[in-house]
């Protein structure tokens, strides 16, 4: 090669490429995200260098103001018209700052605080060689029933390292249902769902029940997020871009300037079929809906309760936000493809969420098939795809959320040596051994059945409202068959607990400090309140249904 030759290609190499354009980000915006992934890592740093006396208070401090400064944040956007006439797309694209966005980010937030309440607290269980203990293993890498774990409890350590993984989760789930590209939708999931496998492997008592749970639901939540990684590889295949707007476009037929390259894409329908079910199928996985449902029952049984209460409030609103999104923004074009598969969805997850929580012994299992139930009740407000639809949505998410908590706050109460009782025969007598813990709890479980004056109700009344509108009428027969099935287990815990004899070994009711009294009073009231005067509120979430497009 000669010299000239060498020269030319060197010359062309180095041209000066084209000036990168800063990134535009809004960060007044996306205030609420900011905040608590900082204080997530503020909480990391306080692992690091704080002393392990101080740990556990500097950690709860740090969590409860960034939880209530983002919340602020939220209401401040909200109050500035974010939720409704400023409705815009944020990050260069990858976040939308809108109504459902903004009211189910509160939701979550809201949830996390109250959840956290329960996370710190260290009454319960009686005191380890002198220091106060929480629900959490004293050191998480120690094996169960090791010297290594019996020197830990001794030395009275505590696993601190809660808080952040909880402001990580929250941080993913506040991106989860404000993603407006795939990408940042599949970040979002993971940055919530790594935390949530660590919690859930933590128990201080049944650490290895504690741990085949936190397995089961890493496989699951793995093959999960493998099956909405490669929807989202076809989709993006299809259409040539990972932006909803975009994918929308696309799908309608109404992209301006399609290139030959694409035409040739879109002429295949396969791949956005196959793309579309995949994604939507590891979102319904979230959702814990029939099929996708048997990580469920395992993972709320073996978690530790706090953790179980979080997760299955905030990670349902997180889920069902982002696949009101997909469905809504990017997919009404598939509307008539993707309704009859939801309809057949959320039938098969009504009816045996309602008949297999019939079956159970456990407490934590009856509310995790409960929870199944629930999911499928939301599925018939998201498939009514009317202006009512959304709205009726996320009211039922906030009804739901803190009803859920609270019953997992008073399962930590019933305790006998071995911890927390949840066999259901231990809760025989209950009402006659601690009367007002057995009343709130019937409050709650009255709820979830959907009992007139709770708000349980309200929410029902809602989505089947709504999706009676949509036309899914035979859906709505079957969401109140369901209830109806679901209310024979409620009011048999009832009666278990006030009209049958307490046995002599019975477990004790434990007095907990006011972090979990608070919670379960929030739970209580947001259930009465929401029951008895929800105009408000579902005004609220009527004016936050619009998605920004």
């Amino acid at each position: 090669m000669s010299a000239t030759a060498v020269h030319s290609l060197w010359t062309t190499a180095a041209e000066p490429i084209a000036k990168i354009d800063a990134p535009k980000i809004e960060y007044g915006q996306l205030a609420p995200v900011l905040i608590v992934i900082g204080a997530a890592l503020v909480g990391i740093l306080i692992e690091a260098f704080v002393p392990r006396k101080s740990r556990y208070h500097a950690q709860l401090f740090v969590s409860v103001v960034a939880l209530v400064a983002s919340f602020a944040a939220i209401v401040a956007l909200a109050a500035d018209g974010y939720g409704t006439t400023k409705a815009r797309i944020a990050a260069m694209g990858a976040i939308a700052v809108d109504g459902p966005a903004l009211f189910l980010q509160g939701t979550i937030l809201l949830a996390a605080l109250v959840s956290l309440f329960t996370f710190a607290e260290r009454r319960l269980d009686p005191a380890a060689h002198g220091s106060r203990v929480d629900s959490f293993a004293a050191q998480a890498a120690a094996v169960p029933g090791s010297e290594s774990e019996q020197k830990a409890v001794k030395a009275g350590f505590a696993t601190t390292e809660v808080f952040p993984l909880l402001l990580f989760a929250v941080a993913g789930m506040l991106v989860f249902p404000a993603a407006n590209d795939l990408l940042t939708l599949f970040v979002a999931l993971e940055v919530f769902s790594l935390p949530l496998y660590l919690l859930c492997a933590l128990a201080r008592r049944k650490r290895l029940l504690s741990q085949e749970a936190a397995v089961k639901y890493f496989l699951l939540g793995a093959f999960a997020s493998a099956f909405t990684l490669f929807g989202i590889a076809l989709v993006y295949g299809y259409a040539g871009s990972m932006s909803y707007a975009t994918i929308a476009r696309v799908v309608d037929g109404t992209l301006p300037n399609v290139t030959p390259a694409l035409a040739d894409t879109t002429g295949n329908d396969a791949l956005l079929l196959i793309g579309a079910a995949l994604i939507v199928m590891g979102l319904l996985f979230k959702v814990g809906a029939v099929p996708f449902h048997m990580w469920t029952p395992d993972t709320y049984q073996g978690a530790p309760t706090p953790v179980t209460g979080f997760m299955a409030a905030a990670t349902k609103t997180a889920a069902f936000g982002a696949l009101l999104r997909i469905l809504y923004v990017v997919l009404p074009g598939l509307r008539w493809d993707w309704r009859p598969v939801m309809w057949g969805v959320a039938i098969v997850t009504m009816l045996v969420g309602a008949i297999v929580a019939i079956t159970q012994t456990d407490i934590k299992r009856l509310l995790a098939y409960s929870a199944v139930s629930h999911a499928g009740f939301i599925l018939a407000g998201v498939i009514a795809t009317t202006p009512s639809a959304i709205s009726s949505v996320l009211f039922y998410l906030v009804t739901y959320s803190f009803v859920t908590i609270g019953a997992f706050a008073v399962v930590t109460l019933v305790r006998d040596a071995g911890g927390e009782a949840t066999h259901l025969s231990k809760w025989a007598g209950l009402g006659r051994r601690s009367p007002l813990v057995a009343a709130v709890f019937a409050v709650f479980l009255l709820a979830f059945a959907g009992i007139p004056l709770t708000s349980g109700f309200a929410g029902k009344f809602a989505v089947f409202k709504a999706a009676a509108e949509g036309g899914a009428v035979p859906l709505v027969v079957v969401g109140v068959i369901s209830s109806a099935i679901a209310a024979f287990f409620y009011i048999r815990v009832i009666v278990l607990m006030f009209f049958s004899e307490p046995r002599p070994d019975g477990p004790t009711v434990a007095v907990p400090s006011a972090l979990t009294m608070m919670t379960i009073a929030f739970g209580v009231a947001v259930t009465v309140v929401l029951g008895v005067a929800p105009q408000y509120f579902l005004d609220l979430a009527g004016q936050a249904g619009v998605f920004a497009r």
